[in-house]
């Protein structure tokens, strides 16, 4: 029979790349996406079929993580085999601005969905999208069993969460599982996150339609990996025989100091002219470096993280310089935020 999938947070750049995961291993795949009043799926119209034009794989439902009894109504109707929350308030800068949203969203809308899993498809398994960002000051390298100290609302949210997912999975006897994630990018990644915000610049600096970008702290060391590879990693995790939770990372570290050098490398220019400091993107308190040990998932898994950091450096900006071609005068100014 064929398998069915819910994943929250399809909009956005994992739900994207796991919908063409699911759906290429022959999955029908469900969606939770919240009502706007301008389009917001962009990263997935290539997979969507309307649904006049036959049976689709792929079915879009309004909802959201603040709305339980909508998770609940939702969950109990399709009863999915997987269900996978990606969906959350995902960026701490501005988790700083807005912690009680970030709390709600990022914390206790996996507690909705948990509830409403357990009151209505208990068989369900479940993948809880948790994050490097819950180690936060605790000194790399980070594995399963390194201390939580999280440095932001939005790290303190994903450990609220990693605790609930892990305290339902023995309570209730539920497959539920904690993917701890170290930084995963990509060309489909808001321009807002730093990695795409210096690849799109380095795209428009190299077209003449931008000169400056404005950047916070440059000494920030992280672990980054490409996106669809991370999301083999969460579909494994729900294969496996037993319900664990798993560290996905590359092991190797660079600042973002680094991810400049081979953005503006690639495209044949000196960010040192181009990039300025602008103390507005700097955290109140900082994570100095994040760098993940994904033993454990190659072994149980078999996973390993393939495309390092000056390759993903590369893949982004020949993007951003692909797009900027086919959006030539439409591209609109950096993101001031």
């Amino acid at each position: 029979m064929t398998k069915s999938a819910l994943i929250i947070g399809i909009t956005g750049q994992d739900g994207s790349y796991l919908a063409e995961l699911l759906l290429s291993k022959g999955y029908t795949v469900h969606g939770l996406i919240r009502r706007a009043s301008t389009f917001n799926t962009s990263r997935i119209d290539h997979l969507y079929q309307d649904r006049h034009e036959g049976k689709p794989s792929l079915v879009l439902h309004y909802g959201d993580l603040s709305d339980g009894s909508r998770l609940v109504s939702l969950i109990g109707e399709l009863r999915p085999d997987e269900i996978y929350n990606l969906g959350a308030q995902s960026h701490v800068r501005v988790s700083f601005d807005e912690p009680e949203y970030t709390g709600d969203i990022t914390g206790l809308g996996t507690s909705r969905v948990l509830e409403a899993v357990r009151l209505m498809s208990p068989q369900s398994k479940f993948y809880q999208a948790s994050s490097s960002e819950m180690f936060g000051a605790t000194p790399p390298p980070q594995n399963e069993q390194t201390p939580f100290y999280p440095r932001s609302p939005y790290g303190a949210a994903k450990v609220y969460s990693y605790w609930m997912t892990k305290n339902y999975r023995e309570a209730y006897d539920m497959f539920a599982v904690n993917g701890i994630l170290f930084n995963h990018e990509s060309p489909r990644r808001g321009e807002t996150f730093v990695t795409r915000k210096i690849t799109r610049a380095a795209a428009r600096i190299k077209a003449g339609i931008q000169d400056k970008l404005y950047l916070g702290n440059l000494d920030a060391v992280r672990d980054w990996g490409y996106t669809p590879e991370y999301v083999e990693g969460m579909w494994r995790m729900l294969q496996h025989d037993k319900p664990l939770d798993y560290v996905l990372a590359t092991g190797h570290a660079a600042t973002i100091r680094d991810f400049l050098d081979h953005s503006f490398e690639h495209i044949g220019f000196d960010w040192k002219k181009h990039v300025e400091f602008d103390e507005r993107y700097l955290r109140p308190t900082e994570v100095d470096a994040l760098i993940g040990d994904a033993s454990l998932a190659e072994r149980e898994l078999g996973w390993k993280a393939k495309t390092l950091e000056p390759e993903l450096a590369k893949i982004m900006v020949e993007a951003d310089v692909e797009a900027l071609k086919h959006e030539g005068s439409h591209w609109v100014d950096t993101p001031k935020f």
